[in-house]
């Protein structure tokens, strides 16, 4: 009888277990909170990746939406099917909040992303022949600043002004016929121009090193760090402001510095 008794006392036991467990986990399930970050491919989403974890032990669930574009991903934060956004830089933000009328702000700087200068036909600038074909950026600001690359460079002379356009050069040594062209396809160009002006995200989805592959880049100084959107009704809520520390922790510039060695350098 004894013997009934205990394994009785066993089987309770066990099974009072089973069910706080289960209670444990469904009340963890219960209390994450859903965060939504918009995200291009590289780095952003695989930068976000590395906190995934993190912002989980804090309470919430990150999700990442991919986006391949400059303009969706700021009008989606506007219309609130994101949190945040993370893919631009604040000159770019700027310029959208005045195009667009959207009004978006920012947490925080995380990473610089220096722009390079490729090509399939020539290894230097001094290479560089008349009438040579270069793709740069459409949208203002990063047209503005692979412009100012080439100047940079001693490729061009530009008019000294904040934003130029290509009808800002004053001195085109090499004739250079330059065509802007929507960021993403910029890597796709290359085998129809001489040159093209790549963002460094773009650069590494179509297999480019930024450090081995281009013929000159932007130094590390560069103003262009890539920042945290948000939308000013909720940038001081709590899960932004836990997105915004652990892109910002040691973790994280420890994995931008081990995975993209300088061709990514941290902003903080």
């Amino acid at each position: 009888m004894k013997k009934t008794k205990s394994f009785a006392v066993i089987i309770i036991f066990v099974l009072l277990i089973g069910v706080f467990s289960a209670c444990s986990s469904k009340d963890e399930d219960v209390k994450l909170e859903k965060l939504v970050v918009g995200a291009s491919p590289s780095p952003h989403a695989e930068i976000l990746e590395n906190i995934k974890e993190d912002l989980k032990e804090d309470g919430y669930d990150l999700e990442i939406k991919i986006f391949t574009d400059y303009i969706i991903p700021n009008k989606a934060l506007n219309e609130k099917s994101l949190d945040a956004n993370f893919f631009q830089h604040q000159p770019y933000l700027e310029q959208m909040n005045a195009d667009l009328d959207l009004g978006l702000t920012y947490t925080v700087k995380v990473h610089i992303e220096p722009m390079g200068l490729y090509s399939n036909k020539i290894d230097d600038v001094n290479d560089i022949e008349d009438g040579f074909k270069v793709s740069i950026p459409n949208d203002q600001t990063n047209g503005s600043r692979a412009l100012k690359l080439l100047a940079d460079n001693g490729i061009i002379k530009l008019a000294d002004k904040e934003l130029v356009s290509k009808y800002d050069i004053t001195e085109n040594k090499y004739n250079l016929d330059i065509t802007e062209l929507d960021a993403a396809s910029l890597p796709r160009t290359l085998d129809d121009v001489d040159m093209s002006i790549i963002n460094t995200n773009y650069a590494y989805e179509a297999d480019l090193n930024p450090l081995e592959d281009s013929i000159i880049i932007e130094a590390k100084d560069s103003p262009y760090a890539n920042l945290v959107a948000v939308r000013e009704d909720n940038k001081d809520e709590d899960k932004i402001k836990a997105l915004s520390k652990h892109l910002t922790s040691d973790k994280t510039k420890k994995f931008i510095e081990e995975k993209y060695k300088d061709a990514i350098i941290p902003a903080f």
